[in-house]
């Protein structure tokens, strides 16, 4: 467990801190205790992307810069004052000593993660606005007022003003 715990660092960010920017080298992930987080990327033009958000008990992290090591291509953000846990490469090594039932438990949560964002590349390849919208509103259903429309409309992969008519077109027919 001390193996574990020297690469487990309690930190606390506030609302706009980076915790990661595109090209970093040094891979971090973080466990949201309180608050916020979400990853994005800027396109060549300038526009943001939203990959994911993470609330509370979440993980968050660019884990494709394990496979291959690779510089990271996702910023990630503290969208609101946060309480975290920043875990270093390091602690995959060490994972399988973790307890069975922790271990067990991690697994899960990484397997639920990966089934999210399964769902998300499935969504954003051939679902329509509204759906990938309303999967939002699933997906995160404490975040609306927590996160801007812009964000949302990144996250979803339409501009603010198409989400806006996506939400009027559900508002009317839900009248």
């Amino acid at each position: 467990m001390d193996l574990l715990t020297k690469n487990i660092e309690p930190k606390k960010a506030i609302k706009g801190t980076l915790l990661q920017q595109k090209d970093d080298t040094v891979f971090k992930w973080y466990y949201v205790e309180k608050g916020l987080l979400r990853t994005y990327a800027i396109d060549n033009s300038g526009k943001e992307h939203t990959f994911m958000f993470a609330p509370e008990g979440w993980f968050i992290a660019d884990f494709g810069m394990l496979f291959p090591p690779r510089k990271a291509a996702l910023i990630i953000e503290a969208l609101e004052d946060s309480e975290l846990l920043v875990m270093n490469e390091d602690l995959f090594i060490y994972m399988h000593l973790l307890p069975e039932g922790i271990l067990a438990q991690q697994i899960d949560r990484f397997m639920r993660r990966n089934s999210v964002l399964q769902n998300r590349v499935l969504m954003l390849m051939g679902a329509t606005a509204q759906e990938r919208y309303l999967d939002f509103l699933e997906m995160y259903p404490n975040l609306i007022n927590r996160v801007s429309l812009k964000m949302i409309a990144s996250y979803v992969g339409i501009t603010a003003e198409a989400l806006s008519r996506v939400r009027r077109a559900l508002k009317e027919s839900h009248s």
